[in-house]
């Protein structure tokens, strides 16, 4: 049978790294997209034998999409999966930060999303999946965050609308609404928050996170290639929270 074929962003770390590792397991070429390329291409050289490539740039760059668009022509010809997990998280107050601090997280997360998507759907004309990573701030609140949750629920409901315009084409697209994972993201000043007093008193030792853990990258890898395989098939526009129990709590 002919190899799969997926973009994956965000893949020079974290859930991203995951991923690209997941599905390069299980038999498919990836194409790695993120910011340095001296991480991609360690990975690259780390994946099993395969017709891998990467894209060093930023996933909200016009630019990008049209170097990755070309690399997926003439190296691919089509695809099958896109699995967008690059983002970031800037925080920034709701009532004094800038204008440019606000409008940070929209420009790179959702123009990215928006990006990656259009380049991905005219290689699928026989169908594909479409998995966007957002987070479980697209439906919960917490300071600080207001303008990183509104972009994250703007993708959310991207999906849904994607789902809904692309359904005739045999394109499903969903979300995945990751809690604590423990990833570089989870590092703020050189701690770990994952491994720290506030996270066990708060959700370990208290009753907030009904696991008592935080999750690991390949926890949600498993569930993008899930998406983005034959058991899926009846899933679109749909956002898949993966958090441990933790927004059963609240």
């Amino acid at each position: 049978m002919p190899r799969k074929r997926v973009i994956i962003t965000g893949a020079s770390s974290g859930i991203g790294h995951a991923t690209a590792v997941r599905f390069a397991r299980e038999g498919w070429d990836v194409c790695l997209v993120a910011r340095r390329e001296s991480l991609l291409s360690s990975l690259r050289d780390e994946l099993p034998q395969g017709n891998h490539m990467i894209c060093a740039g930023s996933y909200d760059e016009a630019a990008t999409a049209e170097r990755l668009t070309a690399l997926v022509h003439d190296a691919w010809g089509g695809l099958d999966a896109l699995v967008n997990c690059a983002g970031v998280f800037l925080g920034a107050d709701a009532i004094t930060s800038s204008l440019d601090e606000w409008r940070r997280p929209f420009d790179l997360m959702i123009n990215g999303a928006v990006l990656m998507t259009r380049l991905a759907v005219p290689f699928m004309p026989d169908g594909g999946r479409i998995i966007h990573v957002t987070s479980i701030h697209g439906e919960r609140a917490e300071r600080l965050a207001t303008a990183y949750s509104m972009a994250k629920a703007a993708i959310n409901q991207y999906c849904r609308g994607l789902a809904l315009e692309l359904a005739a084409r045999n394109i499903l697209v969903n979300a995945i609404a990751p809690g604590f994972i423990d990833t570089p993201m989870s590092v703020v000043n050189g701690v770990n928050e994952l491994e720290s007093d506030w996270f066990r008193q708060n959700y370990v030792d208290g009753h907030h996170l009904p696991l008592k853990r935080a999750g690991q990258p390949e926890e949600i890898a498993g569930v993008a290639l899930f998406l983005a395989g034959p058991d899926a098939s009846y899933i679109t526009g749909q956002v898949i929270t993966v958090d441990g129990g933790l927004t059963i709590t609240f």
